[in-house]
Parts: C-alpha cells; sequence; structure tokens
C-alpha cells in the first residue's frame, strides 16, 4: 500500500463531504465540490494518506500542518486566493518557497497563462494564429481600434474563461461595444480584453506533462439543440447550469471529422503553445476551426477541471488513461518537477 503523504489544498467552503449516499447524480453533477470530492476519493482508494485543507486569505495554517505533516507533496486544487485568481500563483510560489512539492503548474506559468493579453502577444511573436485584440482599460475612454472590426468579443483580461460570459459578450456595433466593455470593468475590477470573434468549431486539447509532452485527443464543444443562426459561444451558463445544457443539448466528446493530418496539426501546435507559455503539470487549450479550416489558438487553462467526467479527464480516458491513472500521473509530474528531473 501506498504511504505517501499528499495535502489537498481547496478554496475554502469547497472542502468534500466525506460521503454523497442519497444525493441523486443530477445533485452531484452540480455540486461545487465536485471535483474536490473526486479527487480526494480517489486518492484514498489508491492508498494514499490525505488531508485537505481549505484556504482563502491565510496561509498560516498551511504553514502549520507543512511543518507538522511534513506532506510528500501538495495537490493544488486552488483556482484563487482571497477571491482573485492572479493570486494563486502566489500559493504555489509559497509551496516552492517551503520546499513542498505541488500538482500542476508552476507560477510563471500561471502569471502568463492567466494574462490573456500577454500570453496572446507572446504566441503571437511566436507566429501562432490568434484573433486580432485589444485591451479597454478601465478608467480610459472606450474606443475600439480602427483594426478591429465587427463581431467582437468582450471579456475579462484576467478572469476564468467562463467568468462573466454570456451572448451578451457578443457585440456587433459600437454601442453595445461600450456597454459590454463597462459592464466587465464593473462587474470584474479588470481591464476588458476585445478580440475579433471566430465563427467555428470549439475544440479543446488536454496536455500534460513537464518537458515530454503528451497530447490528448481533440475534444469539441457541441450545441446539439441550437439554432443555425446563433452563434456558439461557451457562457458560464452552457459550462455550469445543468438545466441551461439539457435544453439547448450541450455535450463535448472528442472532434469527429477531423483530418488525421488537421488532427495532428492541432495537437504539435498545442505542444509548442504550451512550452511557449512556461506551462507545467496539466492543461487544457482552448481554439476555434473557422469555416475554412484556420486554426485559432484562444487560451490557455492551466489546472484545468479535474472531475470524473469532464473534458480533461474525459479525453484521457480515450487516450487509454483511467481517471486513477490519470491522478496518479499528475502526482508524479509534480514531484518530478519539484527535484528538477522534468
Amino acid at each position: 500500500m501506498k504511504k505517501k503523504r499528499i495535502l489537498v489544498l481547496v478554496r475554502e467552503g469547497l472542502e468534500p463531504p466525506d460521503s454523497i449516499d442519497g444525493m441523486s447524480n443530477d445533485e452531484v453533477y452540480v455540486a461545487p465540490w465536485k471535483t474536490e470530492y473526486d479527487v480526494v476519493v480517489t486518492l484514498r482508494e489508491l492508498g494514499y494518506q490525505v488531508r485537505v485543507l481549505g484556504i482563502f486569505d491565510e496561509l498560516a495554517a498551511l504553514r502549520e500542518i507543512i511543518n507538522e505533516w511534513k506532506p510528500h507533496v501538495a495537490f493544488n486544487l486552488l483556482e484563487e486566493y482571497a477571491g482573485k485568481v492572479l493570486y494563486d500563483q502566489n500559493v504555489v510560489s509559497y509551496l516552492e518557497l517551503m520546499g513542498v512539492s505541488y500538482t500542476g503548474c508552476n507560477p510563471r506559468g500561471l502569471i502568463i497563462a492567466r494574462d490573456k493579453a500577454l500570453s496572446k502577444k507572446l504566441l503571437a511573436y511566436h507566429r501562432i494564429r490568434v484573433p486580432k485584440f485589444a485591451v479597454l482599460p478601465r478608467g480610459h475612454r472606450i474606443r475600439r481600434p480602427k483594426n478591429l472590426g465587427f463581431p467582437l468579443f468582450v471579456k475579462s483580461v484576467m478572469e476564468d474563461a467562463s467568468f462573466g460570459i454570456s451572448q451578451a459578450s457578443l457585440v456587433k456595433n459600437d454601442d453595445a461595444l461600450a456597454d459590454r466593455v463597462r459592464f466587465v470593468h464593473e462587474s470584474t475590477g479588470k481591464d476588458a480584453i476585445v478580440e475579433e470573434f471566430v465563427e467555428g468549431r470549439e475544440l479543446y486539447v488536454g496536455v500534460i506533462g513537464n518537458k515530454r509532452l503528451l497530447t490528448f485527443p481533440v475534444w469539441e464543444l457541441l450545441f446539439e439543440k441550437k439554432p443555425d443562426d446563433q452563434p456558439l459561444i461557451a457562457t458560464a451558463r452552457a459550462k455550469w447550469n445543468l438545466r441551461y445544457q439539457k435544453k439547448w443539448g450541450i455535450i463535448s466528446r472528442r472532434a469527429k471529422d477531423l483530418p488525421e493530418e488537421l488532427t495532428e496539426k492541432i495537437q504539435q501546435r498545442s505542444k509548442q503553445i504550451y512550452r511557449h507559455l512556461g506551462l507545467s503539470g496539466y492543461a487544457r487549450l482552448d481554439f476555434r476551426l473557422n469555416q475554412n479550416g484556420v486554426l485559432y489558438f484562444l487560451e490557455a487553462n492551466p489546472n484545468p477541471q479535474l472531475a470524473y467526467g469532464e473534458d480533461f479527464a474525459e479525453s484521457a480516458e480515450k487516450m487509454g488513461i483511467p481517471y486513477e491513472k490519470l491522478i496518479e500521473r499528475i502526482i508524479s509530474l509534480g514531484l518530478r518537477w519539484t527535484l528538477g528531473t522534468k
């Protein structure tokens, strides 16, 4: 039996229950702690010694448990610190200062990937195709750059992909653009990024590794009941609202009808992007493939959702890596990254 001690870091309030007896599948699916529950249960079934620590804006408890329990690795499921997405990298940096191995992405990769504008500039330098974009800062006059044509997509430059995204994020004139940019400024407290909307297929690629990388099968988000004249937008409701998903037939699955050559190109491009952004551990990369077969990179998601049945785990399963093996591999990568053997 494995004896390694694993400290699972979660956001305070998302500590998973000991049991889900009496809950329906739908109730479990929408539970905010589903990822945490799946990971913790799997680790215990694999024979690890597991402790869970909820963190919000205080690290004293983390320091105490590190000093007293001496975990072999911290399984990092944090997506924010003190309510700020960009601050999660500070917790990872703290783990490095304390000499504790951790799963997932390193601090520099988190900083670069979280900043949608910075990551796009970096990739454009490396000749990776991204939509034309501009950052509209808070406190400045809202003015559309002349090189950006409608329709445009508006979102926060820093928040997670689905946060604050709705059908209203797609704008078709300057008045709607100004309204949406103001909404992003006021609701997130951050600058807005405005980019040309790429109509087409929404594709995801899971990548795992530090130096030697493995890409999972190309995955696709589908709206099976969407009217033909409605654009495909991965809104917050599309990702998290079960009733909305059932209404529009929202599913994700292995992308079909992609030529083998194009599939290989997408997977190879994913490895290039992963390296250019300095990512480690595991990530999901988001793309759009337009009607002419032109591929656009949208954004990177380091430390993506790890719940059983979600895109990342499902695509790993198709690759021949069941959930338990996926969790084991993530732990192994975390240990190797810290030890410098990559």
